[in-house]
This record gives C-alpha cells, structure tokens and sequence, in this order.
C-alpha cells in the first residue's frame, strides 16, 4: 500500500504544481569599481563582529539572571 501512495504521489505532483519559474542571479565578473582599503575593512570586519557576536555574548554574560525565577 505505501508503495502504490507513492507512486500516486510522485506522478500527480509534477501536474497539480504546474510550471515552475526558474531564477537565475545577476552575477558580474568584472574587477571592482574602487579597491576597499585596508582601514576601510578592518573597521567593517569590526562592525559584523560585533553585530553577530555582541547579542549572543549579552545573553551568556547574563545567564544567570535570566535563569532566576522570580
């Protein structure tokens, strides 16, 4: 019996989702416009580090309180 599911399923669900739209990404193989200087990314590389790592380290420094029942 899951065998014949199966291949029920498998045949009618091509036809009940019909044409698909497929998407292709703009990508550009040129050289960049301007070259990001060194200063540029270090203060960036700054800003992601503290964006992802700053919320997660405010969790784990106040573990404790959020652990009290009160």
């Amino acid at each position: 019996m899951p065998g014949l599911l199966r291949t029920v399923a498998s045949r009618a669900a091509p036809v009940l989702r019909g044409h698909t739209v497929t998407q292709t990404a703009n990508l550009y193989t040129r050289p960049a416009k301007e070259k990001i200087g060194v200063l540029e990314t270090t203060i960036a590389m700054g800003f992601f580090t503290v964006a992802i790592l700053g919320p997660s380290g405010w969790v784990l420094a106040h573990l404790e309180d959020y652990k009290k029942k009160e």
